[in-house]
C-alpha cells in the first residue's frame, strides 16, 4: 500500500458540456494566474472592472482550496456570469479504526449546526475508487436571519480501496434552480475521481 503522503495528484473527469475552470492549487503566482484566467474565461468584450472582479473571486476559491489542503479543485462558471459551483477534494486526517462509511455516517448523523441535521439525506454507495457515504443537505450562510442565501452540496466521503485514506469529494452550489442538475454532476465527478 502507498502512504498517503507519497501521492499528492487526483484526477476528476470535469463534465465537458459545462464551463470548468480548474484552480492550480500549486501556483507560485495566484495573482497572474487569476487575471490571466479571468481573461481567458471571458474574453476580451468585457468590461475590465469584470475581468478584475471575476479574478478576485477565482482568487478566493482558489485560497479558500489551498487552506482546505485539497489535493484537486475546480468553479464552474457561465462564460457570462460568476461562480456558481466549486468542487474540492481532500483527504480527510482520520484514525485507521474510524476509517470506515459506518463511521462517517455516525458523525455525520450527530454533528451539530445547520449543514448536517434534518434536512440531509445519507446514502451509502459503492464509487471505482472504494465505498462511500452520499451526503446531500443544505446550508443556511446565516442560520439566525430569517432570510438569505442558502448554500447547497453533495459530499461523498470515500474509502479507497488502495490508499489508507479517507477523502472528501464535494460540490457546492447557491444557485437552487440548478439543484437536480448539480447533484447529477456531483455524482459524476465522484464516479471518476482517481488517485495517481
Amino acid at each position: 500500500m502507498t502512504d498517503p503522503a507519497d501521492w499528492r495528484e487526483c484526477r476528476v473527469a470535469l463534465p465537458a458540456h459545462h464551463n470548468w475552470l480548474v484552480l492550480e492549487l500549486r501556483n507560485e503566482d495566484p495573482e497572474g494566474w487569476a487575471r490571466t484566467l479571468a481573461g481567458q474565461h471571458l474574453g476580451g468584450d468585457v468590461p475590465e472592472q469584470w475581468r478584475e472582479a471575476f479574478a478576485t473571486d477565482l482568487l478566493w476559491y482558489w485560497g479558500a482550496a489551498v487552506r482546505q489542503g485539497a489535493l484537486c479543485a475546480a468553479v464552474l462558471a457561465p462564460q457570462d456570469g460568476p461562480v456558481v459551483a466549486t468542487y474540492t477534494v481532500r483527504e480527510l486526517t482520520v484514525p485507521p479504526q474510524s476509517r470506515t462509511v459506518a463511521a462517517f455516517r455516525a458523525e455525520a448523523e450527530r454533528a451539530p449546526g445547520p449543514y448536517f441535521g434534518d434536512g440531509q439525506v445519507l446514502t451509502e454507495v459503492e464509487l471505482p475508487l472504494g465505498p462511500a457515504l452520499r451526503v446531500h443537505r443544505q446550508e443556511p450562510t446565516d442560520p439566525d436571519a430569517d432570510s438569505g442565501t442558502v448554500v447547497e452540496g453533495v459530499a461523498h466521503y470515500v474509502l479507497p480501496r488502495r490508499h489508507p485514506t479517507a477523502l472528501e469529494c464535494r460540490l457546492l452550489w447557491t444557485s437552487l434552480g440548478l439543484g437536480a442538475q448539480l447533484v447529477k454532476v456531483a455524482d459524476e465527478l465522484a464516479d471518476s475521481l482517481r488517485l495517481a
